[in-house]
């Protein structure tokens, strides 16, 4: 188990034994500060002295409080689709985390036309431009800026802020909270000695939870005033890249392939991967939003070529981020993962309000 895997599984409560209890004693320590001071920042915005920003049409927050995945990129998808559904124009605003224009304020697609590449914008901005037709997209540091510029130069009727649940600096109209089904908080515990990235306390700033990885009926009360939603992940397909149609997993049974993901759980992507009957004789996981490059094509080319794979096969992220170098792989696939509710009412209760 790598050291990533093993810190995981001891935030989340799931590692045991002494090695786990002196190391989490060891992380307690940095914690505090880090609980205090966001806390802190926190009650500053509350209290008003902090500036908070507002936009001239409704923004819609997405995120966590948890590090990792929770479903963020899917959630965002479904929430386009339903608000695009509603006759309304959408724009997402997101950071642009690990492209090379992070820091700067740019427009990624206006709903027909991709102007950036994942290098340049980060992958889940291209992604999600990609994968929702007509969902306008913009990228920066200061998504209030990044919201100007949109309300300018596209002129959205809504927007979704992506992983916007500790950008206090931006109101938000109705705030989402994702929550792992599974695992909610964690073990309990702030960073770095827990996968929260604020206090348990910061549930309260939640207009809805959408618990995430839902399967059956129950889903954890994690604060009963809040209202809350279920949801669930499917993987529906995979397309060859660069721009092949979906196609059922059943076109890939009986070949073998190697899996590889850059994604903060990886080997949840793996395991769903042979759930739906894959050979996958290799995997190799990568660190979250990798920015792929030739030591890491060589790594996949060596793997293919060690355990005789027909074709590799990866998460959408991670798709849109190979394009320079699909001519020196193996037949590359990209898979499709959608969300939908079990209970969506509550959310379109919330929208109503706020549209």
């Amino acid at each position: 188990m790598s050291c990533t895997g093993f810190w995981r599984r001891l935030a989340s409560g799931e590692e045991r034994g002494a090695a786990a209890r002196l190391l989490g004693a060891v992380l307690a320590i940095p914690a505090v500060p880090y609980g205090l001071v966001v806390r802190l920042r926190a009650l500053a915005y509350a209290r008003g002295l902090f500036t908070v920003k507002h936009l001239d049409r409704p923004v819609i927050s997405v995120g966590n409080l948890t590090v990792g995945g929770t479903g963020k990129t899917p959630m965002v998808a479904y929430l386009a689709h339903r608000l695009m559904a509603r006759g309304r124009r959408v724009a997402v605003i997101s950071r642009g985390y690990g492209g090379s224009l992070e820091g700067e304020t740019r427009i990624v697609s206006d709903g027909r036309t991709l102007f950036l590449t994942a290098a340049e914008a980060g992958d889940e901005p291209v992604h999600l431009a990609m994968s929702v037709p007509g969902l306008m997209a913009v990228i920066g540091t200061d998504r209030h800026a990044a919201g100007i510029m949109a309300q300018e130069r596209l002129n959205p009727d809504v927007f979704i802020l992506d992983d916007g649940y500790q950008h206090l600096r931006l109101h938000r109209d109705l705030n989402i909270l994702l929550m792992d089904c599974n695992r909610p908080l964690g073990n309990g515990l702030v960073l770095p000695a827990g996968l929260l990235r604020e206090p348990q306390t910061a549930v309260r700033r939640a207009d809805l939870v959408v618990y995430t990885r839902c399967s059956g009926d129950k889903a954890p009360a994690v604060h009963a005033m809040i209202p809350s939603c279920r949801a669930g992940h499917t993987l529906t397909g995979a397309a060859l890249l660069p721009d092949g149609e979906v196609q059922p997993f059943a076109a890939l049974r009986g070949l073998r392939g190697v899996a590889f993901a850059g994604i903060a759980e990886p080997d949840v992507f793996f395991a769903a991967l042979r759930r739906e009957g894959l050979d996958i004789v290799a995997t190799i996981p990568f660190a979250d939003h990798c920015p792929y490059g030739k030591p890491e094509i060589a790594l996949l080319r060596e793997a293919a070529d060690d355990s005789g794979a027909d074709y590799l096969i990866t998460t959408g992220k991670d798709g849109v981020k190979l394009s320079p170098y699909l001519a020196h792989l193996r037949p590359v696939h990209a898979t499709v993962l959608e969300m939908s509710l079990f209970d969506s009412a509550p959310l379109e209760t919330s929208l109503d309000k706020v549209l």
